[in-house]
């Protein structure tokens, strides 16, 4: 009988925790669990006293060099006290573990364990929080870069249209909606904003909140070199969609900008443009559905792209009717 190639595969709890118990020097009472699937592999490695996250990168997603330079990004922010999940080293201090997967070499880094829950809808107070965090992490990472990806209208638009156009018709509406945002979207619109090192994806189910407001930040999956507003409009975006009740939505935005400020300036420029940033983001995401196809055709359709298109459009029609301003003396 022929043995046929595999594209993907999902590695086995029982032999993968038996595999990081060796490699990092753990007692036989940890186990380890499959948390979930998609764009990487998330297990639980746990036992009665403590938890860690086990990542298993998906075969040729990230290269191990582009896996260094998010590691070397965590321990930037962990090291000067930003709560993000860390990576864990190996009994030989190493960061980094390679299996050798039914598809290929597949990359596992273990991260410590964030505290708390995912909450969708946060109240004012916890909104500020992230804020003030997401500036930490900017004013650390401003000017900065590292060896990955640098964001700009290429990689946010043009390269996901090309990606959709291989599901999609041009012809359909939602197709040539993306195309006029291409059309409308230059990078020179974002001189003088100011860039550094970039999460990304930066919402709810990136981060846990404890009962007290401790808020930790994970998954820099796509973490990269851009302009800083792109995470800001990218958390707003997320905010705008989740509260249906826009003047709660207008509240805690402000109180997530409010919060930004007390750590770090967005200038009048910077806050006009979060409309903008927000679209982008979200286009790009959408092209990653498309390239990732082994992981979204369990819901790309055209019917999803009609959705997400329409998520789209009303966002940028509520900013058609108004600006961004946030009150001011807030940044001290």
């Amino acid at each position: 009988m022929t043995v046929f190639p595999v594209t993907a595969s999902t590695i086995s709890e029982k032999e993968l925790g038996e595999f990081a118990k060796e490699k990092y020097g753990l007692n036989k009472n940890y186990d380890c669990k499959l948390f979930r699937t998609g764009m990487n592999h998330t297990y639980f490695l746990s036992n009665n006293e403590s938890k860690y996250v086990l990542r298993v990168y998906s075969h040729n997603w990230r290269t191990k060099s582009e896996i260094t330079e998010e590691l070397k990004l965590l321990k930037l922010l962990s090291e000067h006290n930003l709560s993000v999940s860390f990576p864990i080293k190996d009994k030989n201090g190493e960061y980094i573990q390679e299996i050798n997967a039914p598809e290929g070499i597949r990359y596992i880094v273990v991260f410590s364990f964030a505290k708390g829950g995912k909450i969708r809808f946060m109240d004012k107070e916890t909104c500020s929080k992230i804020g003030s965090l997401m500036a930490k992490i900017h004013n650390l990472t401003l000017n900065k870069t590292i060896d990955r990806i640098s964001y700009s209208k290429k990689s946010l638009i043009e390269k996901p249209y090309e990606y959709l156009k291989q599901f999609f018709s041009e012809e359909l509406s939602e197709m040539k909606l993306i195309k006029e945002i291409g059309d409308t979207f230059h990078n020179s619109d974002f001189d003088t904003i100011q860039n550094g090192v970039i999460h990304m994806d930066i919402w709810y189910d990136n981060m846990a909140i404890t009962q007290e407001k401790e808020i930790t930040l994970f998954d820099f999956d796509f973490c990269g070199n851009g302009w800083q507003i792109l995470d800001v409009g990218y958390f707003c975006k997320q905010l705008f969609f989740i509260e249906s009740d826009k003047s709660k939505y207008e509240l805690k935005v402000q109180s997530f900008l409010k919060g930004y400020q007390k750590i770090k300036e967005l200038s009048n420029k910077e806050l006009k443009l979060i409309p903008k940033a927000g679209t982008s983001v979200f286009v790009f995401y959408l092209g990653v559905q498309a390239q990732r196809y082994d992981w979204s055709n369990v819901f790309l359709s055209e019917n999803y792209l009609k959705m997400f298109v329409g998520r789209i459009k009303s966002w940028n029609e509520y900013y058609e009717k108004k600006e961004i301003t946030v009150a001011n003396n807030v940044y001290n």
